[in-house]
């Protein structure tokens, strides 16, 4: 089909960075660690639900640089910790659970400074790295590209703070595409203007939208053969929350001549292979 429609589609590899973690989660973190290791608590404090990228990200990156990290878990403590919390444990990350309600109010004044008096001094990270210091860290993402001929690059979007560092330092001339994993996403352009600190060049940035296949972590039986396919035709391992919906919409759109005859897609491998575990048994190839 590619060669058809005369559209080639390259794929960066953040999920190879690192044997253990990978993806843009690093990125976004570089600078909290940069304010943390610079600090006297040297302690990182985030949030996540139990099959969180980020808290595995955030546990990985302390073990490694000798910062204390605490994650506030979203949810009553389960009899069986999933294997990503297993993972945040080994990597020494103390785990704090608290109420699905409660957890709705972390980013009030009232819970950060609760949680300050039960801790001590943190350096805070939003979930997901959702900041303007997360998006500065993904704008290094750009350096990896830097020399690579292309017109277009593509980006699966939670948070949209990964979109945003791409706009941050994406040449003007290229076109910065994200493919929303969440149901009735609307906010986004808002995300990146606040993230970014100013308005974005509204040509640059297009929103793919339609491919949650049923909601953030959602997933069909159409996505799971999508995966498996891009394993058996590709060799590339997908993970369903993020990157196979980001896939499936980049083929699906140069199937349906979205893209014009020259286009040169650089596609974002953002990692999060290991929430892939949550699904059963011999669901994937790989």
């Amino acid at each position: 089909m590619l060669l058809q429609k005369q559209v080639s589609v390259s794929v960066l590899r953040l999920d190879t960075i690192n044997p253990v973690v990978s993806g843009n989660k690093l990125f976004k973190l570089h600078y909290f660690l940069e304010d943390c290791m610079a600090s006297d608590h040297k302690t990182l404090l985030t949030f996540g639900g139990a099959w969180s990228n980020h808290l595995v990200a955030t546990a990985y990156a302390g073990s490694i640089t000798g910062i204390r990290t605490i994650g506030i878990i979203r949810g009553e403590r389960p009899a069986t910790l999933s294997t990503t919390l297993l993972q945040c444990l080994e990597f020494g990350m103390q785990l704090k659970f608290v109420s699905r309600s409660a957890y709705t109010h972390k980013s009030t004044p009232e819970f950060v400074e609760s949680l300050s008096k039960e801790v001590g001094p943190v350096t805070l990270v939003p979930e997901g790295g959702f900041d303007a210091k997360g998006a500065r860290g993904a704008a290094l993402i750009m350096d990896l590209i830097t020399g690579i001929d292309h017109t277009h690059i593509c980006t699966a979007c939670g948070t949209a703070t990964t979109l945003a560092g791409l706009m941050m330092g994406s040449p003007k001339n290229k076109i910065i595409i994200g493919v929303s994993v969440l149901k009735g996403d609307s906010d986004i352009e808002e995300r990146v203007n606040a993230l970014m600190g100013k308005c974005y060049d509204q040509p640059q940035l297009q929103m793919l939208t339609g491919y949650h296949f049923g909601g953030y972590a959602k997933k069909t039986d159409q996505l799971i053969a999508f995966m498996n396919q891009c394993w058996k035709q590709y060799q590339l391992p997908l993970d369903f929350v993020y990157t196979a919906k980001m896939f499936y919409a980049i083929m699906e759109s140069i199937r349906l001549n979205h893209f014009l005859p020259g286009s040169k897609i650089i596609c974002l491998h953002t990692g999060g292979l290991q929430g892939n575990r949550s699904l059963p048994v011999d669901t994937l190839l790989y």
